[in-house]
């Protein structure tokens, strides 16, 4: 059978401020190499991904294309578009290019792999997993188990519940769904933003989208503690490290 098309979306749209630093975080170097490259490399490598849309900053676009994209030869990057202020806003502009068919090549009834720019250490082996579970199920998460306990608090910083750690799982990226479910998950999300707003539900990743507009379940895939998020200054000592 056939291989289906599947495109890479790159988050890359963040700012430096919980890294203390004037300079987007997706920019600092990390083992003489700016942030992003480490996800876009691992994009250009791949021999799953077909193509890449890349979503950054509107003041940091040119940059992007000039200094990432161009300077280092990602050829996969198909797009790179300007994201909004919240992430879920990031990824329904990246889906609204896809689906007006600004692709190269058309990804009408493939996978979207969605990915955080801050995440360095993505390898072929977690996108293979997270493939094959998204060709079973049709949506999946990179994740892995707590390793500590959790508590639920209360509004006044109590405990309130301790959930078994055995069901607790951390999730990551990439997030990977049928691009028409995918597709159209946003689509309902952009549509009910306002009554959701006032509901004071906040979306924090793709899978809630998919769970809250589709009533769809997603799969926890096992991917690998070394698949960290860079967001504060901790986390850049972090990732150092385990470049080494």
């Amino acid at each position: 059978m056939k291989k289906k098309r599947c495109t890479a979306v790159v988050l890359a749209a963040g700012s430096g401020s919980r890294m203390h630093s004037d300079v987007p975080k997706q920019f600092l170097k990390l083992g003489g190499r700016p942030l992003i490259w480490y996800a876009l490399e691992a994009v250009e490598r791949s021999a799953i991904i077909d193509d890449c849309i890349l979503v950054t900053g509107s003041e940091d676009l040119a940059y992007m294309r000039s200094e990432i994209v161009e300077k280092y030869g990602f050829s996969k990057v198909d797009i790179v578009i300007s994201g909004g202020s919240e992430r879920y806003e990031s990824v329904a502009n990246a889906l609204a290019a896809l689906e007006r068919g600004e692709l190269k090549v058309p990804n009408r009834d493939g996978y979207v792999f969605i990915h955080d720019g801050a995440r360095p250490f993505l390898t072929e082996e977690i996108l293979e997993k997270t493939w094959a579970a998204a060709l079973d199920c049709g949506a999946c998460v990179a994740a892995m188990p707590s390793k500590d306990t959790v508590k639920l608090a209360d509004r006044d910083g109590y405990a309130r519940h301790t959930p078994n750690r055995d069901s607790v799982w951390l999730v990551q990226t990439p997030q990977v769904f049928e691009t028409d479910m995918i597709c159209d998950a946003y689509r309902r999300l952009m549509a009910q933003l306002p009554q959701l707003r006032q509901q004071g539900l906040g979306i924090t990743d793709d899978a809630m989208v998919v769970e809250t507009m589709l009533r769809r379940q997603v799969k926890l895939v096992p991917a690998s503690y070394r698949n960290i998020k860079v967001t504060t200054p901790e986390d850049m000592r972090i990732a150092e490290a385990l470049l080494v």
